[in-house]
């Protein structure tokens, strides 16, 4: 069995300050007086949807875009067959689309919050710039619509975890604690992703870009 490091140190701190953060998101909202660390949690998340999407232009090579699989055909091929892939180093089919779909509902429960208003003592900080109405739908959408959204993505996320480890008897968290993968046959070319301090110390500066960007929004408009 061979060994490489497939999620660089970036990519796993990312993965995992995203789950505490939505737990925490998901806690604050239901909370009482804990509606501005609900905010301030929003903004963190936004800096690191921002980040995940410039590391997936610029990170470790199984964490970039390019090296996703990008197949509709073979995600339905996946489903069709139990979630069965041939063995594979990265994300599969069924791993692609599910990261997609949840970066891009998180993106939108974050936009819209920027936009939302609770009438009673917090605003977004983009309120200010839309109309009532508009503020009244995007505060429902992301009460109501985002909200459930991720919700159902972050259960099917866990359920396939679960499912992989007890039918597949993959160990999918493990590999994003450590970063390697391994596998009985795997091709001997097969690239690892770089995972050095240069690499790491990249990453620490495209995240505190992002989050002034975050923060100088909210300084802007707030």
């Amino acid at each position: 069995m061979r060994s490489i490091r497939v999620w660089d140190l970036p990519t796993r701190l990312f993965h995992w300050l995203l789950v505490g953060s939505v737990i925490g998101m998901f806690i604050t909202a239901n909370v009482d007086d804990a509606l501005s660390w609900h905010f301030r949690i929003g903004y963190f998340i936004a800096s690191l949807l921002l980040f995940r999407v410039v590391w997936g232009l610029v990170g470790g090579y199984w964490s970039r875009f390019t090296h996703f699989r990008w197949s509709v055909q073979g995600f339905f091929r996946t489903l069709r067959g139990g979630l069965r892939e041939p063995s594979h180093v990265g994300h599969g089919h069924a791993g692609t689309w599910s990261v997609v779909a949840l970066l891009t509902v998180l993106g939108a429960q974050v936009t819209t919050g920027l936009f939302s208003d609770d009438d009673i003592s917090m605003a977004g900080p983009l309120a200010s710039l839309v109309d009532g109405e508009w503020v009244s739908r995007l505060t429902s959408i992301h009460k109501e619509v985002t909200k459930v959204g991720v919700l159902v993505l972050v259960l099917l996320h866990v359920g396939a975890i679960a499912f992989y480890a007890w039918r597949r008897k993959q160990n999918l968290v493990r590999a994003m604690v450590t970063g390697d993968h391994s596998l009985d046959e795997m091709p001997i070319n097969t690239p690892a992703s770089r995972d050095g301090w240069a690499q790491r110390a990249l990453a620490l500066v495209i995240w505190a870009a992002c989050a002034a960007a975050v923060a100088g929004m909210v300084s802007r408009f707030g």
